[in-house]
């Protein structure tokens, strides 16, 4: 069903039949967030509007396969583990990503890593944002939706990647202004 905040957010009416454009799937163990070291079902989708200079995935900026709802969903409940991370690129600038993640969410616990240039409220209840704060070094911190900070939710975590001391100041400002610690799960390092 079509709630307000999407039909706000331009989204159309979709089925299991949306099509997402899908970099690569892959079983792995978490590296990242609190849920390091735990078996995950990875979603890499295709597509980035930024262009950080330490990318560990420049194949995401390109166009990838079209993939349905239905197909990502069923992959995720054969991988036989309950953590799935969609990630990208930037997997909130693809207009099914929350018909995919009400669906994934009905079988196990969902991430989503966003590159934090893309409102976050678009991303469903119970389906947590790993949001990455571009620091200077990156290249890109000026990409930055500085409101998403107020969208944060209890189960949401910030990431931080440091490359040098200036980021580390600079981030440790931002956590104690902003207080992040208080508006999310974890903030990470």
């Amino acid at each position: 069903s079509l709630t307000a905040a999407d039909w706000m957010a331009g989204f159309t009416v979709m089925s299991h039949q949306t099509e997402l454009q899908v970099c690569e799937t892959f079983l792995s163990v978490q590296g990242e967030t609190t849920y390091a070291g735990w078996p995950c079902f990875f979603i890499r989708l295709a597509g980035c509007n930024l262009r950080c200079v330490y990318c560990d995935t420049p194949q995401a900026r390109a166009a990838g396969r079209s993939v349905t709802v239905e197909q990502l969903a069923r992959e995720f409940r054969q991988s036989g583990v309950r953590l799935v991370n969609v990630t990208g690129g930037e997997p909130l600038l693809q207009p099914g990503l929350s018909v995919l993640l009400r669906a994934l969410r009905a079988d196990g616990v969902v991430l989503v890593e966003t590159n934090g240039s893309c409102d976050i409220s678009v991303i469903p209840p119970r389906v947590a944002a790993i949001l990455d704060l571009k620091c200077p070094s990156s290249g890109v911190a000026e990409a930055m939706d500085w409101r998403n900070l107020e969208r944060l939710r209890r189960y949401d975590e910030v990431k931080f990647v440091v490359a040098d001391r200036a980021d580390f100041d600079w981030a440790a400002r931002i956590l104690k202004r902003r207080r992040l610690a208080e508006r999310c799960r974890a903030v990470l390092f």
